[in-house]
């Protein structure tokens, strides 16, 4: 599966780490969408994230845009043309294969077990979790059916409460 990653990204000229921070990006929320926040969720140094936000930019996977409130702060989002190649290089047919020889709920609870073990080497190790807003200590279902961020106070949509948080807080 690394072999046809490489194989297929290379195609496009990008290297794994480029395709690892265009993933992230399509996955977090409007707190998490920044350089700094890319830089803490690979682990890597700013000086190699920003060349890599760089790559990304310059050949149309990502773009940048200004916070509206906040000026210093850039904002970063994957084009449809990132979102078309993350399609193209995620529907691995070997992974696909894999898939459908072990099943749906094996797969749930393999799944479900990873999680698990992931948040558990997180916590263990005192690194910050980037988890999901659902799984998230601030996380609040309001009486009224709505979302609540308990950190920041703001209101939550369905989708929201899926995608990846730099401030996510494990229960």
């Amino acid at each position: 599966m690394r072999q046809e990653n490489r194989t297929n990204l290379s195609l496009h000229g990008l290297q794994p780490v480029q395709f690892d921070a265009l993933q992230y990006l399509m996955q977090c929320n409007h707190y998490s969408d920044t350089p700094m926040a890319v830089t803490e969720f690979l682990g890597q140094t700013k000086g190699t994230v920003s060349q890599t936000l760089n790559v990304l930019v310059r050949k149309g996977f990502i773009a940048k845009t200004m916070d509206q409130k906040d000026k210093r702060v850039v904002h970063l989002s994957a084009t449809s043309k990132g979102i078309k190649l993350s399609q193209e290089i995620l529907e691995s047919k070997l992974l696909q294969t894999g898939a459908k020889l072990v099943g749906q709920q094996k797969l749930d609870q393999l799944n479900a077990g990873l999680e698990l073990l992931l948040n558990k080497l997180q916590l263990a190790n005192q690194l910050k979790t980037f988890g999901q807003c659902h799984s998230c200590r601030h996380h609040t279902k309001l009486t009224s059916n709505g979302l609540l961020c308990g950190l920041t106070q703001e209101r939550l949509s369905s989708k929201d409460a899926t995608l990846i948080c730099r401030e996510h807080n494990p229960p």
